[in-house]
């Protein structure tokens, strides 16, 4: 059912070629798929992305002013610019890192400018958009207290937030820890009036001032780079994302950034091959410049109906080098037992495609999501006056009636990435010699399958950051680029570490796996050995090939002792090579020919692809729709518990009489409904005696027994939750 082989007698050449390719900054994946694809042909309509095509159709008389990316065939030059001026175009500005630009002309024009032999691709300037407790079912508690001496909680990591913005005034963000701010909407503007850049923003990194810790983003002294893509309607596009982009890659290593990670919680319609895709260019050259990119797989996994829709996933979440991350459920609990995939996390296959000359469309199909986090009605830093909590008043979840502490619900996968987002950077705090590659590998090696998923929902498993801190710091901190194959990859006198976690109290086996081109990997020597896959600037789905429609472990690039899978399975909980059968890799491998859009999966699912019309009276539209719903609903199931912030102080018991006590306390609470009273006398088992309003400070305890000690504790409440204990007070009464 599985193949391990590796073709060795090109291994020299094929090393060689990769090499080359390396030194040229180019970016190898599935080189068969490449091949394939360089063959295509040249013609026009192979180098106008199909949505494009669509609306130069629908212009009358080619008037409609079209806003365009044009990526060109090398660099930009002026003979490009002049016959774009000449047709009345608007032309960007140039990047610095990148030679696309964004362009402004008009329909009849797109075409010819297609056609030039100095354009290497034309695609629409997309709309993006949204793809909208923790710590403990994460592993990140866990995982901070590894370090002894060093506190493992992201200091000095940046992470560059590309969203709405950023409420800095924000009790999450104390420290100055937001510490450049810059906007690319046009807006002139940095704060985040839609507010779901500040709820991004703090579960990736929001400290702990807030209801004890209740709070507390992944890597909570992580630096934060607010970059603002998205307008105050909660909108950006391809051209505003590839400005920030070309910030990050020409500022990221300045000491004051440190930029190692990047957060993506938004998209834009998978359209063009990630070969050409304007935004997976962008982020495979950060990648390959050592910056670690996560992105929201998206919020579009069912219909109105409820039904499974696959093949959902957006740009540049369908990239091979970014982390893709989906939507886990909790259901409000720290044990994993009971976590499920959301209904609405966007699954795979991706279907951004390429059309050769005759117009037939060839689909990359790669297994995505990479792996699941928690996504699911999270509660974290609620902006001031912010659109989404106006509109919808039941976000807000009654955390605290100061607006610098307020928290709010959010679901999707764009709270599901910031999660991924803070894991990666605690990861490059506990070995920073870690490439993008080896980060993605440790996060999905020890990711926890869960079970009744496939690989196209949950690709390797839900987060567990836990062992991958366990795994990253066994790591050595001497590879490089010429490190060979099959050497060891674990330090010196480390041994491989037990590849299982107990969160909660419950124990997990790690899913032992990785997720590469239409399969997924697995076997000890993913972490044993060196793979060149590893190496900064290669992508792990380059250490596979096809042969006779198979898709192999490239020998060249991995060593043996790994095995490729034939299958996506459903997984039965255990390891990730453990489940029953989903659909063969084949179907996958063979380019849409026997995957199309509307094609049935096995569980009922629905194919569809971005920009398609579906028959049986289903339209994006009607999926567009349920992706914002659930933004602000999720799954209607339990959710992470509300923990208020103001915890009573300075609790005090005074003995009045025999048979009196006296409390005192101080009201840390703004927005309590009231606060409760209990009582032991042995000072672990408390019942409670007493409900007092709010605003109170004191409460009398009567009919106790002389000469007897009594222990008490009190909380605030109100209609969503409560505040944690107050410190015991104890005092005996009177003789």
């Amino acid at each position: 059912m599985k193949k391990s082989k590796s073709p060795s007698s090109i291994r020299r050449r094929v090393a060689l070629a990769m090499a080359i390719s390396l030194c040229l900054g180019i970016m190898l994946c599935d080189r068969s798929s490449m091949l394939r694809r360089a063959h295509a042909g040249t013609a026009n309509k192979s180098k106008v992305g199909a949505d494009l095509r669509k609306k130069v159709r629908d212009s009358l008389l080619g008037e409609d002013l079209l806003s365009v990316i044009i990526q060109p065939n090398g660099l930009w030059n002026v003979n490009l610019d002049a016959d774009l001026k000449g047709k009345g175009a608007s032309v960007g500005g140039a990047l610095k890192n990148f030679a696309a630009r964004s362009v402004k002309l008009k329909a009849r024009d797109v075409e010819a400018i297609g056609a030039r032999a100095d354009v290497g691709y034309v695609s629409l300037d997309r709309e993006a958009k949204l793809l909208g407790h923790v710590t403990l079912t994460s592993g990140a508690d866990a995982a901070a207290a590894m370090g002894g001496a060093v506190k493992y909680d992201g200091t000095g990591i940046g992470i560059a937030v590309m969203d709405s913005g950023i409420d800095t005034g924000h009790t999450s963000f104390l420290g100055s820890r937001v510490v450049y701010s810059k906007d690319f909407t046009g807006e002139n503007r940095t704060d985040d009036p839609y507010g779901h850049g500040t709820h991004v923003a703090a579960i990736a990194a929001g400290g702990p001032a807030i209801a004890s810790g209740a709070y507390q983003g992944v890597a909570p002294n992580a630096k934060i780079i607010n970059l603002r893509v998205l307008g105050s309607a909660g909108t950006g596009s391809t051209s505003m994302i590839l400005s920030a982009l070309d910030w990050v890659l020409t500022n990221h290593a300045n000491p004051v950034y440190n930029i190692k990670v990047v957060n993506l919680s938004l998209g834009t319609a998978a359209v063009d091959s990630y070969l050409y895709d304007p935004l997976c260019v962008a982020v495979r050259r950060l990648t390959a410049a050592g910056i670690v990119v996560v992105a929201a797989a998206g919020n579009e996994g069912k219909d109105s109906a409820g039904n499974r829709l696959y093949g959902q996933i957006h740009s540049p979440g369908n990239d091979p080098s970014v982390i893709t991350v989906g939507a886990a459920n909790t259901f409000g609990t720290n044990e994993r037992a009971d976590d499920q995939i959301t209904s609405f996390s966007s699954r795979g296959p991706t279907r951004s495609f390429w059309s050769d000359d005759a117009g037939v469309r060839h689909f990359d199909n790669l297994v995505k999501p990479d792996l699941a986090a928690p996504g699911n009605k999270i509660i974290a830093g609620e902006a001031q006056n912010n659109y989404l909590v106006t509109q919808n008043p039941a976000l807000d979840a009654s955390v605290s009636g100061s607006s610098s502490k307020k928290q709010m619900y959010m679901s999707g996968t764009s709270m599901a990435t910031p999660v991924v987002a803070g894991a990666a950077a605690l990861l490059k705090q506990a070995n920073p010699s870690l490439t993008p590659s080896l980060v993605k590998m440790i996060l999905m090696y020890t990711a926890q399958p869960l079970a009744g998923f496939n690989n196209l929902e949950q690709g390797s498993g839900e987060l567990n950051l836990e062992g991958a801190m366990r795994l990253a710091k066994l790591i050595r901190t001497d590879l490089s680029a010429s490190t060979p194959i099959g050497v060891t990859l674990l330090c010196q006198t480390c041994a491989a570490p037990a590849p299982q976690t107990t969160i909660a109290g419950q124990t997990f086996y790690w899913g032992q796996g990785i997720i590469m081109d239409q399969s997924f990997a697995t076997g000890a020597n993913l972490i044993l050995k060196y793979q060149a896959v590893y190496a900064q600037g290669v992508l792990l789905c380059d250490g596979t090939m096809m042969s006779d429609g198979v898709l192999m472990n490239d020998g060249s690039m991995m060593s043996d002792g790994i095995t490729i899978s034939e299958s996506i399975l459903t997984s039965n909980g255990t390891t990730l090579d453990a489940g029953s059968i989903f659909t063969g890799t084949g179907v996958l491998l063979a380019d849409g020919v026997l995957l199309a859009d509307g094609a049935i999966l096995s569980d009922g699912g629905k194919i569809v692809g971005d920009g398609v019309i579906l028959g049986d009276g289903v339209m994006l539209g009607d999926i567009a729709a349920q992706a914002r719903l659930s933004l602000i609903n999720g799954d209607n199931t339990g959710s992470m518990a509300v923990m208020l912030d103001g915890t009573p102080g300075s609790l005090k018991a005074v003995a009045a009489s025999r048979s009196q006590i006296n409390l005192t306390w101080i009201d840390n609470a703004s927005n309590e409904s009231g606060f409760r009273v209990e009582r032991s006398t042995n000072g672990t088992t408390f019942t409670q005696v007493a409900t007092v309003g709010a605003n109170a400070k004191s409460y009398s305890s009567t009919g106790l027994s002389a000469n007897t000690k009594y222990f008490y504790r009190v909380y605030a409440y109100n209609a969503k939750g409560t505040t944690t204990y107050s410190a015991v007070a104890s005092t005996l009464t009177l003789k």
